[in-house]
């Protein structure tokens, strides 16, 4: 070997040397020298579409939905529905339909999407006494029947007004009469208005024309519909409303809860065996979850101060950690033994310790999806700039987070995700249900346009199911003015929302101690005797078991007196599930005796149970 090339090998080796040195003395990165992982691989699975036949079957009690076209926004619709407990099927069998006394058929009512002999069983069901509500009636001969003259098509129509004496404004909202914003100038929502009105106008547009129609006919009764909710309710779910959200935190915008309301009402109010699942654990008014960020060096450290508090109250929080092991324009690092030690505190007081990603990047939603095999110690991003961030992936940051907090806390098991500065990327569902986590609370409420949790579709569109489910953030910490400034303004916030059963998600930064921490006393002091309270993981865990229970309702007979019988499927165990009832039935009896629930006001809550729960009830 000739001395030249030794001197370049000697040269390249001293400098491989330096550098394994300098990253060990390095203290822009700080490494857990025992740590490497996860070693499994992420794998994000393709989308699978949504079924109509996953949401079929059931007693007649049931709210029907007519599927007329597969293509639609159905999955919307059908979601909105889980959220508000509303028990219902879906079918595309017009016959199967037609045997509940309440049917929606959606997203059309016409010539081309019904034959001629189900136009005709439809308008004669609503003679007969059925309840029949059409979304966009366009035709088929119906409109008479409906009560208008024409249905006329528009894109530029931005609001939808409840009439001055209907009483869901005042009931569910504290106010007489509601505007509904429906689109904006970037954000065109196309509806149908009803010409020529000769049943009673329940809601117009900003132009004057009718949105909502109703019309008694023979025995029963129709609703015509101009706005499609499924279509909707996507909007908001999938975090894609531009302009129609007025402000997008720390304000009370219903937006699309008003639609599912009056939809629930109609069911209601048209069905005598109607029982609807609550919304709140244990029969509570108010779901409040209090989450805050840990996002910053100080954070960390006053995290456990505001832990502290909760517990003395008997509730916990949820606590977004960043994993922050680099130094970069963001911060310095601050997941470090100390963070590791604050971190194990919070989990000792009973706290949730969930992720805040890695880099806390301000282009998370930009990166890319990434490989599934990213890693620590390798993975290093680094944060250059509010628009430039490096080394990362989508991935990267929900992977190495999670493995890092549980690798670090003895038992620890990360559930529940929050993107820095809710950057939510297209890809952020399918990516969370890859790594494992369950739980996401990345958008705020008015943006999701509802204030109930939901679940997440692939890719944020209209198609494909997750197994995440998204719980919204109603009230947040950085808009001017300071939060503890805005404490009578929050608790105004929680008593609207309570009115249907809400759910209320506070994030604080904990950056600071006194006016923040005076906040959360002052809400906590004030909320706690009619709200729930628990972490984002154990609400998302009882609302999973909800979101699986299927409920039907039939008359019979006990003891020759009639009676109804309320009947249960519980895959998944759990406990306090309310059930909104008539209020004059009465409980006879619980199978399995277990089951037994307790009346708190209209509602029977009922204890830990599983499998088939029957209940009987004296009407």
């Amino acid at each position: 070997m000739s001395r030249p090339v030794k001197t370049l090998l000697i040269v390249l080796a001293a400098a491989l040397l330096l550098a394994g040195l300098w990253r060990l003395l390095d203290d822009s990165v700080y490494r857990f020298t025992s740590l490497s992982g996860p070693a499994s691989h992420s794998l994000v699975l393709p989308e699978t579409p949504a079924a109509p036949a996953a949401y079929t079957g059931g007693e007649p009690s049931r709210l029907a939905v007519l599927l007329t076209d597969r293509s639609s926004s159905w999955l919307g619709l059908v979601h909105g529905l889980k959220s508000f407990g509303v028990p219902f099927t879906v079918t595309e069998d017009y016959q199967e339909a037609l045997r509940h006394p309440v049917v929606m058929v959606y997203p059309v009512i016409s010539g081309k999407a019904l034959s001629q002999p189900a136009l005709a069983a439809l308008s004669a069901y609503a003679n007969e006494g059925g309840t029949l509500i059409g979304s966009h009636v366009l035709g088929g001969g119906l409109n008479g029947l409906f009560g208008f003259g024409e249905a006329v098509p528009s894109n530029t129509r931005r609001q939808l007004q409840f009439a001055a004496d209907s009483p869901l404004p005042p009931r569910y909202f504290g106010t007489r009469g509601h505007t509904l914003v429906l689109g904006s100038s970037v954000q065109p929502t196309g509806t149908y208005s009803y010409s020529a009105p000769s049943g009673q106008v329940l809601a117009s547009y900003e132009d004057g024309s009718a949105a909502i129609v109703t019309r008694a006919v023979g025995k029963g009764r129709t609703y015509a519909l101009g706005v499609d909710m499924g279509a909707f309710a996507l909007l908001g779910h999938n975090n894609r409303q531009e302009g129609i959200a007025a402000q997008y935190v720390n304000r009370f915008q219903p937006g699309m809860d008003a639609l599912f309301l009056q939809l629930r009402d109609w069911y209601v109010a048209h069905n005598r065996n109607a029982v609807l699942l609550g919304t709140v654990p244990e029969g509570k008014q108010l779901s409040v979850l209090l989450t805050h960020d840990i996002d910053f060096t100080e954070s960390i450290n006053n995290a456990v101060k505001y832990a502290d508090y909760q517990r003395t109250r008997g509730i916990a929080g949820t606590y977004f950690i960043q994993t922050k092991y680099m130094r970069d324009w963001n911060d310095d690092v601050f997941f470090n033994e100390n963070g590791v030690e604050r971190t194990r505190q919070l989990q000792a007081l009973g706290m949730e310790v969930a992720s805040h990603s890695v880099a806390h990047s301000r282009v998370f939603s930009k990166l890319p999806l990434g490989t599934g095999h990213e890693r620590y110690p390798a993975y290093e991003p680094f944060v250059k700039s509010r628009s430039e961030t490096r080394n990362a992936s989508v991935l990267g940051e929900l992977r190495v987070s999670r493995y890092l907090l549980e690798a670090n806390v003895p038992g620890l098991q990360v559930e529940s995700f929050r993107p820095g500065h809710l950057e939510n990327p297209t890809t952020l569902p399918q990516a969370l249900a890859a790594s494992g986590y369950r739980f996401s609370s990345s958008v705020t409420a008015n943006n999701a346009l509802t204030h109930l949790p939901f679940r997440l579709n692939h890719s944020r569109g209209p198609n494909g199911e997750t197994a995440v489910y998204e719980f919204p953030i109603t009230i947040e910490d950085e808009l001017e003015p300071p939060m503890g400034g805005r404490l009578p303004q929050a608790l105004a916030i929680a008593e609207q929302i309570s009115r249907y059963g809400g759910l209320y998600v506070v994030l604080t930064h904990p950056n600071v101690l006194d006016h923040k921490l005076a906040f959360t006393q002052g809400l906590v002091e004030r909320l706690k005797p009619t709200a729930w309270y628990g972490t984002l993981a154990r609400f998302g865990h009882w609302w999973v078991a909800r979101d699986q229970v299927t409920l039907d309702v039939a008359d019979a007979a006990v003891g020759g007196q009639p009676a109804k019988v309320v009947r249960l499927q519980v895959p998944q165990a759990f406990a306090g599930l309310a059930l909104d009832m008539p209020e004059r039935w009465q409980l006879l009896d619980a199978q399995p005796a277990s089951a037994q629930p307790l009346r708190v006001g209209r509602q029977w809550v009922l204890p830990a149970v599983s499998g088939e729960v029957v209940l009987r009830f004296s009407p």
